[in-house]
């Protein structure tokens, strides 16, 4: 009874009642009161430009502002100003016309959660689990074909749409506690309305609208209540650098620079004009203005026209968009796509007018670099250029592609396999703080962890126990801690995104999940880890990596023996760390107590993970 009233509840929140034929849209759907973003309303109707709009001037705090035009006349944007004074409530709005028609369309606005400004997010104790909801778990078969969307479900296609939903998330989020991660990150859930290859999300047709295959907004809205009652965050994926292009307003842009390249929906196939993916350019300094361009206006794919972030009623009608997602389904966090694909100025002054909505607010860009350099470029910190992307953490792909090339080879004896990962991380300097960054092994754009590992499960376990003890937000891919690979062994995108086997798993693949929930769960009580300074010993040529977490009255230290011998600890070397704690400790995964100067045997291409308190 209570889910049905909850649904029930979510499904009359937000809900902009149009009463008048020709207004087609009104967005945002809702607000709130007493929120710092300024509220601009997009309308939509035929032949609206140059009308008046007003409200009851008897209610007090509210009035209209500023009614701004564009080159399209079936466009409005109206400044409506929302004093604190104002009672939660639905208002109706009069729109007249030059021509003399009249329309009326209410309008809702509600009141904050208490301290929903002052939200926390995630950060270093957590652990996030990234999913892609079609094919993680579909636990509603009525909505996997959909009469009002293009693509229909086709399991048997590796590229279409297999069923997946949100209801799947919510009926599996015991097993995600019992995993020891804290925080769930869906690949979008907005609807993309491609006709076809449109599971993945990431070609927006309606901004504020979850797709119904996956549910509903008033059931995304109680998958995150559900998932906070559990202990879990929920982080939204956005795409501000680009829609889809069957978004609705394709078929009428609301300017002709709402857009990149609008000559491109002309242009099609082989003349597209593509972004070159030079994202180094923003930060190079002998960067051509051509090559700058190419990479910011280019389309990202031909089903993704590139949004232009300069234009101020882009990026308003997009900064509105995420704070109210955020305060609708009171979410735990952002991650953004293609973040340097983007007018930088505009996609640094989008980041800030979220934060400046939550301050606390996490939010963290894909910066996809093999260099510590260019992706730290993108973290929000002042450049050298002046130049602060406002962004609080960014995603390490750094620290991945080092891992995988470690834990591949031995390297040499002047160059063991395991300083490439000791390499990246000495870089940490270039970070405002390392600690926030995002880091991972595996997500869904990469061949997944157990092929780029040749399926070892003692290599996947090290790779593991690196992300479970190393500084940053570690995030884990889904399937990737039952060791997931495609069917035929191939890679791509529509290979590797394979369905969750749900009840099928081997034996193998069970122990290889017991090892990581055991590691994550543990995490979750370490404080060293979630909190402690991050030091490391330079690997020699027995290509054994040794680093420690130290906090007041706690030390975790991690051993990665990446060779062919046993590595026997070798004590003394690391007295400037153990001789400041207790002389017994622990290892974290067999149990077993020992004593600091206790034979301590690793065997190769194993790890371990030993706590002082």
């Amino acid at each position: 009874m209570k889910t049905k009233i909850l649904l029930l509840m979510a499904a009359l929140l937000c809900m902009t009642t149009l009463r008048a034929e020709k207004i087609d849209r009104v967005e945002p759907p809702c607000w709130w009161i007493g929120m710092e973003t300024d509220l601009q309303l997009m309308i939509h109707g035929d032949r609206i430009a140059g009308s008046t709009v007003t409200v009851d001037a008897t209610v007090k705090g509210l009035s209209v502002g500023k009614v701004v035009a564009t080159d399209n006349p079936n466009y409005l944007f109206v400044e409506v100003k929302v004093g604190n004074r104002l009672e939660p409530g639905t208002y109706t709005f009069n729109l007249v016309t030059p021509d003399g028609r009249q329309f009326d369309f209410d309008y809702a606005f509600y009141k904050r959660r208490e301290g929903s400004a002052k939200r926390e997010s995630f950060g270093p104790s957590d652990a996030v689990y990234l999913l892609m909801p079609d094919r993680f778990a579909n636990g509603d078969k009525h909505n996997d074909t959909m009469s009002e969307t293009a693509e229909k479900a086709n399991p048997k296609n590796l590229g279409g749409r297999h069923g997946g939903d949100i209801q799947g998330i919510i009926d599996h989020l015991d097993d995600l506690v019992s995993l020891g991660v804290t925080t769930i990150w869906p690949t979008p859930l907005t609807l993309d309305n491609e006709k076809s290859y449109s599971y993945h999300g990431y070609a927006c047709a309606d901004y504020y609208r979850i797709d119904p295959r996956y549910g509903s907004n008033e059931l995304y809205r109680y998958f995150v209540e559900r998932a906070h009652d559990k202990g879990l965050k929920v982080i939204m994926d956005m795409v501000p650098n680009h829609c889809g292009t069957a978004h609705w307003w394709m078929k009428d842009l609301p300017s002709a620079t709402w857009i990149n390249y609008p000559e491109n929906l002309e242009r099609g196939g082989d003349k597209l004009i593509r972004t070159n993916a030079a994202m180094t350019t923003h930060s190079d300094p002998h960067a051509a203005e051509v090559d700058k361009e190419s990479c910011v206006k280019g389309w990202f794919d031909t089903t993704m026209p590139d949004m232009n972030l300069s234009d101020p009623l882009v990026r308003h009608y997009l900064e509105q968009m995420a704070v109210w997602w955020v305060e609708y389904a009171d979410l735990d966090g952002l991650r953004v796509d293609t973040y340097p694909y983007s007018d930088k100025a505009g996609i640094a002054a989008w980041t800030k007018a979220i934060r400046n909505e939550y301050k606390r607010l996490n939010i963290v860009g894909e910066v996809w670099f093999g260099d510590v350099a260019s992706c730290a470029y993108w973290e929000g910190v002042k450049q050298k250029d002046g130049y602060n992307s406002q962004l609080p953490s960014v995603m390490d792909f750094p620290l991945m592609f080092a891992t995988l090339s470690a834990l591949n080879d031995e390297g040499t004896s002047w160059e063991p396999s395991m300083l490439r990962i000791y390499n990246s991380l000495a870089l940490d300097r270039l970070y405002e703080d390392p600690s926030d960054i995002l880091i991972f092994i595996g997500n869904h754009d990469t061949a997944r962890l157990a092929h780029e590992l040749g399926g070892s499960p003692a290599k996947i376990k090290m790779a593991y126990t690196l992300l479970a003890t190393m500084r940053g937000v570690p995030q884990l891919y889904y399937g990737d801690e039952y060791g997931l690979q495609s069917a035929d062994g191939t890679v791509g995108h529509s290979q590797e995104r394979v369905d969750m086997p749900w009840g099928k798993f081997t034996r193998e693949q069970i122990v290889l999940r017991k090892y990581v929930a055991d590691l994550f769960t543990w995490r979750k009580t370490s404080k060293a880890v979630a909190q402690g300074n991050f030091i490391h010993f330079r690997p020699d040529a027995a290509n054994v990596y040794v680093y420690f977490r130290t906090v007041k009255g706690e030390c975790v230290m991690t051993i990665l023996n990446g060779g062919k011998k046993d590595y026997v600890v070798d004590w003394p070397h690391f007295s400037e760390i153990t001789a400041n704690f207790a002389q017994k400790g622990k290892n974290v995964m067999t149990g077993e107590r020992f004593r600091i100067g206790d034979k301590m045997v690793v065997a190769p291409g194993e790890a371990a993970v030993l706590e002082f308190k």
